[in-house]
Parts: structure tokens; sequence; C-alpha cells
């Protein structure tokens, strides 16, 4: 049994049968980490100047950077394309996420958790790119002179989306294979 939710033209079927789909729910535990991402980098704008750096531990440093590129700065040089293209992918791939959000299956709960990261830390960074121009990073791991590249919460998220992907795609094959 299924039915048309609020004239939106979106399909919810009967939560109780095997197949229900919609997982927008989960969209809750994005805005959590969002405001959590925008927060943090409030606080380090707030108390941190541009490239200033307070050791923590002697592995981890809290450090304002800018990033007008990517994951691991490719692309932060660049003439300003990067903005509006990372932007506009930003925004797609959102999209893309909360369709699958909707069609996903409800049984499908590691999937979903993996989703909801990712859409938090795609749109986490894309405020601060809208805003600003650039990514605010801050957290940074190194050894001894070596350093890894900083990031902030949205990148944490979207690594621990994927890496939740890589885990469900794990089990469903283990699954389909009978183990």
């Amino acid at each position: 049994m299924s039915r048309n939710g609020s004239g939106l033209g979106i399909h919810v079927d009967d939560p109780a049968h095997p197949t229900a789909r919609g997982q927008l729910r989960w969209l809750g535990l994005s805005v959590v980490l969002i405001a959590l991402d925008q927060w943090s980098k409030h606080l380090i704008e707030a108390h941190l100047s541009f490239m200033e750096s307070r050791e923590i531990l002697p592995l981890f440093d809290l450090v304002r950077a800018h990033n007008r590129g990517v994951a691991f700065s490719m692309f932060n040089n660049s003439s300003g394309w990067q903005r509006w293209a990372f932007s506009a992918l930003a925004l797609a791939v959102s999209a893309a996420l909360i369709t699958w959000l909707v069609r996903l299956e409800r049984r499908a709960q590691l999937m979903a958790a993996a989703l909801a990261l990712i859409l938090a830390g795609a749109l986490g960074n894309l405020i601060d790119r809208l805003r600003q121009g650039w990514v605010v990073d801050f957290l940074q791991v190194h050894w001894h002179e070596h350093y890894f590249p900083a990031f902030n919460v949205a990148d944490s998220s979207i690594t621990c989306g994927a890496v939740l992907l890589l885990l469900d795609a794990l089990l469903s094959s283990r699954q389909s294979h009978g183990r």
C-alpha cells in the first residue's frame, strides 16, 4: 500500500512493508554534522589568524588554512574557476544523494548513513565556498616534519561516508555469495 507524499510527487511506501523505501530521516544526521562543521570553522576563524597554528598533541595541530581547491588542496592555486565548478559539483552531488536517499530501501541503514555523511560534507564545504570563496581547514596531523594536508569536519564526514560505502559493498558482496 502506498500514498503520495504531500502532493510533491514523492512516492512513500508503507513503512510496515519489508521493501519500504525512503531514508530521508537520515537528513537529520546531515543537518547536525553541517551545524558542527560550520560551528567549528567559526571558532577557528574567531580564534586563529590565517595560517596560525597551535599544537594540541605532538602529532596533531589546529591550523587555520584556506583551501580554494578540493581534497588535499588540489587546484588550490588555480585562477578562480574552481570556486564555481566545485560549487556546481557539490550541488549536483547533493541532489543526487538526496534522490538516492528517497529511493533507498528502509532496510539499507548502513548505505543511508554513508550517504548522509557524504551529503553533510558536500554541503558543509559548499557553504564556505559560496560564502567566502574558500573552505576553512583546521585539523592537521603530522609526523615530525611530514604534514598531512589540513582538513575539517566536512572532509571527515565525506571520508567516513566513503568508508561506510565500501563496508556496505563488502557486506553486500558477502551476503550475495552466501558467506
